[in-house]
């Protein structure tokens, strides 16, 4: 994004960070939510985000994903039974898919939101030479929220190392079992800037926002 701190770029005249929070905010079952900035922003964190919720708290993040998620899950109540993780960059997450993984991971399996691949998908090698082409019938993209019950997200992340790309995977180093929920293929991330125009679409057809100049 050119240096852009995405969680604090506009759809419709609200940040990313607030589109993707309200979702989690509109459960009454959620009572934790923790917020992982870069040191900056943390240090001093805007208004309209520290106003928005009592139960938001802001904190530092780390230099890698996974060490600012464990920042987080250091300062979320002992008690939590359930524990999502979501990508700020993902405003698109709507409340039924963040009520299905809660719901998954309740009783007692991991949750991950994400949507079949429609594509064909090559594996390559070193030099992008395709060694294989995979049963697309298996394969989905993984989104988030990813949710799990609270004991089996801590103990992969107390024992896991910094490579996965996601906190799926280190749950399933551990043996957790992890069920894909569908969120339709909207769940877009925003990583490009061609992605906010793409989102600011999306947001208006769903009526996530009205457009001023209409």
């Amino acid at each position: 994004m050119g240096g852009a701190r995405k969680p604090f770029l506009e759809l419709g005249g609200e940040p990313v960070l607030l589109h993707a929070l309200r979702p989690f905010l509109a459960d009454a079952r959620v009572v934790s939510v923790a917020v992982a900035l870069p040191d900056q922003d943390a240090s001093k964190p805007p208004e309209w985000l520290t106003g928005l919720d009592p139960r938001i708290q802001v904190l530092a993040g780390g230099e890698t994903r996974g060490a600012s998620v464990a920042r987080a899950l250091a300062v979320l109540p002992e008690d939590v039974s359930v524990i999502a993780v979501h990508d700020a960059a993902r405003p698109l997450v709507s409340a039924d898919v963040v009520r299905s993984c809660i719901d998954l991971a309740s009783s007692g399996v991991g949750a991950v939101a994400g949507c079949p691949v429609v594509d064909t998908m090559k594996t390559v090698d070193g030099e992008d030479f395709v060694t294989e082409t995979p049963d697309r019938s298996t394969l989905w993209h993984a989104h988030t929220p990813q949710v799990f019950p609270a004991e089996m997200l801590r103990a992969a992340y107390s024992a896991a190392t910094d490579h996965a790309t996601d906190d799926a995977a280190l749950v399933e180093v551990h043996g957790g079992r992890i069920r894909m929920v569908d969120d339709g293929g909207v769940n877009l991330k925003v990583t490009r800037p061609s992605d906010v125009p793409l989102a600011e679409a999306m947001l208006r057809e769903i009526g996530g926002f009205e457009d001023p100049g209409a």
